[in-house]
């Protein structure tokens, strides 16, 4: 079976090969230069989602600081790529010109970013390089808003995320605050065309803002992952994408962020009379009001800052998370993300992303080269041609990823009986021999090594069965392949 490391190696030739074929044509070149550089690169995904969706919110909590502009301000009107560097820096890439460095300042823990006289109309995208260590495995793109009031900014995340070739981003997290119509129409969008035809399987949707279901109630975060829950089970959404996650963006990034005075702060509110603080935490008008017992209890510019940093419900969760014992910044900001649902979308991209990184960059470069080859037919491009078509339609990952995408989509009849052990089998929760066992990751190899063989056995019979029609086999026989895969990859084989 061939390794997705293989794969890398084996598509980093044919670019290199492809390239050489067009050494005459320096625009598909350029093209394919790009896309041997990126095959290197760390995996790219974009954060897309309508306007006041939270992706600013999000990425700065994915980061673990306050990079991203929140605000109106003219870049969150732009595409802007967060890559890990040593030293911080900005580059502004223009349409028309070279690339120039921009001055960077902070404020109040905040990146300034000053586009200075350029308007943002004549702004390819910005790079900013940052040392988090969060952004060496994972390149964050933040798009501007879908459905956006202006129109330039809505065809900006559209040409970037739907049109470009090759696709630039090689996954998407995409933010909803409830699942309506326009939600379908771009995950079934990015589906055909993003992320080189993905069917659903570079795409986690994330109900975002979870904190402000069910009025911001305590239990709010609850409510939000029975719908995400829900959501993730809808036969509308199951080929779109592969998993639905609840994340209150804003207490993350609270939490990732928390300041000793904010700790003082709650602190201040969980120690004062319950009456007293209950009423004030009713609602945010309650919580801003200007009286002499509130203003002596906590100024009326702190509790707008804190109101600001995490809302009503962060506020709410703070004070009372203090009061049953986190009595330190590191013990709440801790207890904090926890609660947000960050760590659940961590695991959730780790797995279904960052894991399949080679396999992913080598089908996109793969697909690449298929797509050049096509759109500028010649002589020596015939063998290449016939090169990647048999290593898409002949590689047991790339079989592995179709037939997941088969079955999420309903696009073959597949027995609900074995529907979710076969995507497990395949890999839909990680790579890693116990995730797909569903087992877990601390499991040893004995208990691996025999519940794969039951398995292995489980599938071959099925796939042998004439009661089964001819799809279910086929898919049946690249599942024991999968198995024969797992056994292959225990120690003491």
């Amino acid at each position: 079976m061939t390794s997705a490391s293989n794969l890398s190696s084996i598509a980093r030739r044919l670019l290199q090969r492809t390239i050489e074929a067009y050494r005459h044509s320096p625009e598909t070149q350029r093209w394919l230069r790009g896309e041997l550089v990126r095959i290197d690169a760390p995996l790219q995904v974009a954060i897309a989602g309508k306007v006041k969706a939270g992706k600013s919110t999000l990425l700065n909590a994915m980061v673990g600081e306050m990079v991203a502009a929140t605000d109106a301000a003219e870049c969150t009107t732009l595409v802007t790529w967060y890559q890990y560097a040593n030293v911080p820096g900005l580059t502004l890439y223009p349409k028309l010109g070279a690339p120039r460095q921009l001055p960077a300042s902070r404020r109040d823990g905040k990146l300034i970013i000053d586009l200075g006289a350029t308007p943002a109309a004549d702004v390819d995208r910005l790079v900013v390089d940052w040392p988090s260590r969060q952004l060496k495995a994972t390149t964050l793109i933040d798009t501007p808003g879908i459905g956006s009031l202006t129109t330039e900014n809505s065809e900006r995340s559209a040409a970037f995320l739907l049109e470009g070739e090759p696709a630039a981003a090689d996954a998407v997290v995409y933010l909803m605050r409830h699942l309506h119509a326009t939600d379908f129409e771009f995950l079934e969008a990015f589906s055909e065309y993003g992320a080189a035809s993905a069917s659903g399987l570079n795409a986690i949707a994330v109900l975002s803002r979870a904190d402000e279901i069910g009025g911001g109630r305590l239990d709010a975060l609850m409510s939000a992952r029975r719908i995400a829950a829900r959501y993730r089970s809808d036969p509308r959404l199951v080929g779109l994408c592969q998993d639905v996650v609840a994340v209150a963006g804003l207490l993350a990034q609270a939490g990732r962020s928390l300041r000793q005075d904010e700790f003082q702060a709650f602190s201040t509110l969980a120690s004062a009379p319950r009456d007293d603080t209950e009423a004030m935490l009713l609602s945010v008008g309650r919580f801003l009001r200007s009286g002499p017992r509130e203003d002596a209890l906590l100024p009326l510019g702190s509790r707008r800052a804190l109101l600001d940093r995490f809302g009503l419900f962060g506020v709410r969760l703070a004070t009372t998370l203090i009061g049953q014992g986190s009595s330190s910044p590191d013990l709440l900001a801790a207890e904090l993300v926890k609660r947000s649902g960050l760590d659940e979308l961590r695991s959730s991209l780790a797995s279904r992303f960052t894991e399949r990184r080679d396999l992913l960059k080598a089908r996109s470069a793969l697909l690449t080269v298929d797509f050049v080859l096509r759109r500028e037919p010649s002589p020596q491009g015939r063998s290449l041609l016939a090169e990647v078509e048999r290593i898409l339609a002949g590689s047991h990952e790339f079989a592995e990823m179709r037939l997941l995408a088969a079955i999420r989509s309903s696009a073959m009849t597949f027995p609900d009986a074995y529907r979710a052990e076969a995507q497990r089998l395949l890999g839909a929760n990680g790579k890693a021999p116990g995730r797909r066992l569903g087992l877990g990751d601390g499991t040893d190899p004995g208990t691996l090594r025999a519940v794969a063989l039951e398995a292995l056995e489980r599938w071959r019979r099925l796939s042998e069965n004439p009661v089964f029609p001819r799809a279910f086999a086929d898919a049946a026989r690249t599942v024991v392949r999968s198995c024969e895969g797992i056994l292959h990859a225990l120690p003491g084989r």
